[in-house]
């Protein structure tokens, strides 16, 4: 089985966020790179699906040449292979532009396997929380899709899929055909740690290096400038000292219906 994993480099997640002075870009001095979880889910997903079916995961990726940090982490997680999309410094693509840059690369116009099975995407990137590209993706194919997938399993032919996903409390399951586009959520499984031996042999694989979009094929994205929200306020109320606090805390607790 031939599985494509689309990832995307973000900013590490969990820190605070401050901006560049000029406030359109995010200042990443003080913080690291990654994958998103959801896309860290979809590596393991693939290499499990491949240690019980054979065959290998590429790892594909729009971004600039620093990207290859996060490829390089996925090989160690068990990826074969990596495609580098590369764009211009500071570029930031659309999720149109994106999907038809991938595009290449899942129909076998650029990168290292001609024919895939199956193409899988976190279920949006934990940067912008864009959920377009693997829809899109799926459409320039001509391949069924499925989004918010927190569970997958393929029939031991390696023809076809069932995916299921939650919504609105309801547990919805879909069969499809092989190949297919798939975005996984964090929780479908728990990711490994990479290897000593796996991050040596990610450290000296080569990775396909392609062409990008260029500045003017990604300008469906036009930034004004970005701002970060202002943090919610706490504040703490005192009920009031010792035993004269009891009645105010029994009032609390029936408001919050704690108390029947």
């Amino acid at each position: 089985m031939e599985i494509l994993v689309c990832v995307k480099r973000v900013p590490t997640v969990g820190g605070a966020i401050t901006l560049t002075a000029d406030r359109r870009a995010i200042d990443t001095k003080a913080s690291g790179f990654t994958i998103s979880p959801h896309e860290e889910c979809a590596v393991e997903e693939a290499v499990r699906l491949v240690e019980r079916f054979g065959g290998s995961v590429t790892v594909a990726t729009l971004g600039p040449a620093a990207a290859e940090e996060q490829l390089r982490a996925c090989l160690a997680l068990g990826a074969s292979a990596a495609v580098l999309v590369e764009t211009e410094p500071g570029l930031e693509a659309g999720p149109i532009a994106t999907a038809a840059a991938l595009h290449a690369v899942a129909a076998g116009s650029a990168g290292p396997v001609a024919e895939f099975d199956l193409v899988l995407l976190g279920n949006e990137a934990s940067d912008t929380g864009d959920y377009q590209v693997g829809i899109r993706l799926a459409h320039l194919l001509g391949w069924p899709v499925a989004t918010g997938i927190k569970a997958l399993a393929v029939d031991e032919a390696g023809r076809s899929a069932s995916a299921s996903r939650t919504y609105r409390g309801v547990l919805e399951t879909f069969a499809l055909e092989l190949p297919c586009v798939l975005t996984v959520k964090e929780g479908i499984n728990l990711p490994r740690y990479p290897s000593l031996p796996g991050r040596l042999r990610a450290k000296r694989a080569a990775i396909t290096r392609v062409p990008g979009p260029s500045a003017a094929a990604a300008g469906e994205v036009r930034m004004t400038a970005l701002r970060v929200p202002d943090a919610p306020k706490k504040q703490a109320t005192v009920l009031g000292q010792g035993a004269d606090a009891v009645p105010a805390l029994v009032d609390l607790l029936a408001q919050l219906g704690v108390l029947s």
